[in-house]
């Protein structure tokens, strides 16, 4: 009686090296995430990635570790610096400055795994967020804010820029992110390119800022007067 052969060998999966593990499991954790919010068991995503939970806890101590990976990797690790040397070249007009960023910032940024990612963060009350608006009002809006002034013929550099030029700012800023919103998240696409939907986005914000940025910069050079003045008072008493 002939012996049957026996059963091919299964070939063993090659093992990673702990750099590949760990960006593996990164990169699986951002894609179960952006689908399932922060509030995803780790266990269901060590099931996705074919691998066991203890591994996981190997290379990323606890979720919040993981989560705090997560954040530097979307969010920080796509914030580039060279954004704002661009928006401070004044041999360049405004309005091309600030099309150019939009254009670069929404390549880098207005994907879906980052939009939802950052709208799960805020409807879980995360700090995610609150640590990525306050990059983007240093890095972004405080400069944006002085070049507007240069813009508008009213430059100070004596005077902070105010809390009030910068919610005048996030109008624009806040604008062409719900449209990412509106794509990403509505599924409601737009008649027309997001680099047209930038251009006039800019043209009629630079327009407004012409007629009311002076009159803002005004106000709160007088605030800025009285406040001193009550200072001076005070330290006299």
């Amino acid at each position: 009686m002939t012996t049957p052969p026996a059963p091919p060998a299964r070939a063993k999966k090659p093992r990673l090296r702990a750099e590949e593990r760990q960006q593996q499991i990164l990169h699986g954790a951002i894609r179960y995430f952006s689908e399932m919010g922060f509030a995803g068991h780790t266990r269901e995503l060590s099931r996705r990635l074919g691998i066991a939970q203890p591994l996981l806890y190997r290379y990323f101590k606890s979720k919040k570790e993981l989560i705090d990976k997560v954040y530097v990797h979307v969010f920080m690790g796509r914030w580039q610096a060279q954004w704002l040397v661009s928006l401070r070249d004044q041999a360049i007009p405004l309005d091309e400055r600030l099309v150019n960023f939009y254009r670069e910032y929404a390549r880098a940024t207005y994907q879906p795994e980052w939009i939802r990612i950052y709208m799960f963060a805020g409807l879980e009350s995360s700090d995610l967020n609150r640590r990525y608006l306050q990059l983007i009002k240093k890095e972004l809006l405080v400069p944006c804010c002085q070049e507007l002034r240069l813009y508008c013929g009213v430059a100070n550099d004596k005077l902070p820029v105010s809390e009030k030029e910068i919610e005048f700012y996030w109008t624009l800023h806040d604008g062409l992110f719900y449209t990412a919103i509106r794509e990403t998240i509505y599924h409601s696409p737009m008649a027309i390119s997001f680099e047209e939907k930038v251009r006039m986005a800019v043209d009629n914000f630079l327009a407004g800022a012409k007629s009311t940025y002076p009159a803002l910069i005004a106000e709160e050079q007088k605030a800025a007067k009285r406040a001193a003045a009550a200072k001076k008072r005070a330290t006299a008493a």
